[in-house]
């Protein structure tokens, strides 16, 4: 399963807020490895089928980890550093016609 390779490295804990619960993760840690420490097991659903996808590359190639951030939606997760107060929402499924966010 995935875990990060520097755990024992102190770094200041940062709060966050994923579909309303509060998650915690570390200073200097993107928004996928945040979400993936957390359990979440995806990111987004797919417009037309439904299905959940997940961070996959992180490092900026694939974009299935997209998420909103702060009211900013297609944001990649694996490309933004967590920092406190952020307020993350999944995307899931299609954006009605015109919905801008």
């Amino acid at each position: 399963m995935f875990r990060p390779l520097d755990v024992d490295t102190p770094r200041r804990p940062v709060a966050l807020k994923v579909e309303g619960r509060t998650i915690y993760a570390r200073d200097g840690d993107t928004i996928a490895l945040a979400l993936l420490e957390a359990g979440l097991n995806h990111t987004r659903t797919t417009p037309v089928s439904g299905a959940p996808r997940a961070p996959l590359c992180l490092m900026g190639a694939c974009f299935e980890c997209l998420v909103e951030v702060d009211g900013q939606a297609n944001v990649q997760a694996c490309m933004i550093e967590v920092r406190d107060g952020m307020t993350v929402r999944l995307q899931n499924g299609p954006r009605a016609p015109g919905e801008v966010k």
